[in-house]
């Protein structure tokens, strides 16, 4: 069923481009892991991995397949939801896609993902191939895809750096066969947004003529660009996005899941465009792929990093106590974090330390809190970060001395 022009398709293909990141193997258990939490999550399209890789790796699409391809879901309005569709990647050959077909026959929504090159640095030195040659491929694989599977996906690998008219006889000879899903490929994170949209305006109009076509991006990060692209593609008609968790991925990554469904979510009123991904699960299923792949979440990184919802910043502090929005523009519970976090530091002022004391029992104004701003002040030009006991030991020190003999004593204390 075509999806309506509003909906955008969440490919997810953390378990085949996600776990080509160097380090990031999994095993048949923890991709079905993976696989149903991604359910959870919502998400349209599972790429569950490239069966012809290894056995081990048809074995795990084969247990996705038939344990997440025919599970009812819920859905984010909590009601009863079809399966996601289990997706698997297949050269343009014979073999390939029968060895894809023999992982997904068993899901109730297969989808047989084929990938060729079309770029002229890839036809001469990796396939050794003319493009008469390459455009032949991509129609026998497309037209023996269909004739075992309903939906065939077909990517123009290094879409962005092959010659338009070129990639437009491809794209042209694969739907021809059957293809439903046309994925443009920045496989080397090498365009930028203006182009990369450009690239979809224009393929849409030479080639996408049809609303039985979707037409899908697929975005690489080597130059930081990887959502910046694929939200670039989305304002220029395309509607599926192939993203991973985390953006883990080939070299720097993928475009990802968590920024792309937030930056929708957030910009509403820019784009217009609805997924079915259910936002809170989110950090969960980051924390899953971070966990089972051993490569960790950097602090800073958007939506989910650990800082991505922490403030030290004294001005930061104190708007945030005021009024959230001043300085966050989506809430960490939106996404399955709990909440924002204050982080005491040394550009904290006297608001946020108020805040924390009171979060710990305590009730000061004033010199006292004066006091123990100083002291505070004191351990984090040292040590990054004051503990609660610090805090506690602080306080107590008021109650067993005078206003007099605390105002008075040296502001250098030992933290203790």
């Amino acid at each position: 069923m075509t999806p309506s022009n509003d909906l955008v398709r969440i490919f997810d293909t953390t378990l085949r481009d996600g776990e080509q990141s160097p380090g990031a193997t999994l095993n048949a258990d923890e991709k079905l892991e993976i696989a149903e939490q991604l359910a959870r999550l919502g998400v349209d399209v599972i790429e569950a991995g490239f069966p012809a890789s290894s056995p081990g790796d048809l074995s795990a699409v084969q247990q996705i397949a038939v344990g997440v391809g025919r599970a009812t879901r819920t859905d984010k309005h909590g009601s009863p939801a079809e399966p996601p569709a289990i997706a698997a990647m297949a050269r343009a050959s014979r073999a390939d896609i029968d060895q894809a077909w023999r992982g997904l026959r068993d899901a109730k929504h297969p989808r047989i993902h084929i990938v060729l090159a079309t770029s002229d640095i890839h036809l001469e030195y990796k396939l050794r191939k003319t493009r008469s040659e390459v455009v032949d491929m991509a129609r026998e694989a497309v037209t023996h895809a269909r004739r075992l599977c309903a939906d065939v996906e077909f990517s123009p690998e290094d879409s962005t750096r092959s010659d338009r008219e070129f990639l437009v006889q491809v794209l042209e000879a694969a739907v021809e066969a059957g293809a439903t899903t046309l994925n443009i490929c920045d496989t080397v994170g090498y365009t930028l947004p203006e182009e990369f949209g450009a690239l979809i305006r224009f393929l849409r109009r030479r080639v996408v003529k049809t609303e039985n076509v979707v037409l899908s991006v697929h975005c690489h990060d080597d130059l930081g660009l990887a959502t910046a692209n694929t939200l670039a593609g989305l304002a220029n008609g395309s509607r599926q996005i192939e993203v991973t968790i985390n953006g883990i991925g080939e070299r720097a990554g993928n475009a990802c899941l968590e920024e792309t469904v937030m930056a929708l979510h957030t910009r509403k009123p820019v784009f217009d465009l609805e997924t079915n991904i259910i936002r809170r699960e989110i950090g969960r299923t980051s924390q899953l792929v971070s966990r089972l792949t051993g490569m960790l979440v950097q602090a800073n990184k958007a939506i989910v990093g650990s800082n991505a919802f922490a403030h030290e910043a004294g001005i930061h502090q104190d708007g945030v106590l005021k009024n959230r929005r001043t300085y966050e523009i989506m809430d960490a519970s939106d996404v399955g974090l709990g909440e924002s976090r204050l982080v005491l530091g040394k550009h904290s002022g006297r608001n946020a330390l108020r805040w924390k004391l009171e979060k710990l029992g305590y009730r000061i104004s004033g010199e006292k809190l004066d006091y123990v701003f100083r002291r505070f002040k004191n351990v984090v030009d040292t040590e990054k970060a004051v503990s609660d006991a610090q805090l506690r030991t602080f306080c107590a020190e008021l109650s067993v001395a005078t206003d007099d003999e605390v105002l008075n004593q040296p502001s250098a204390v030992n933290a203790g």
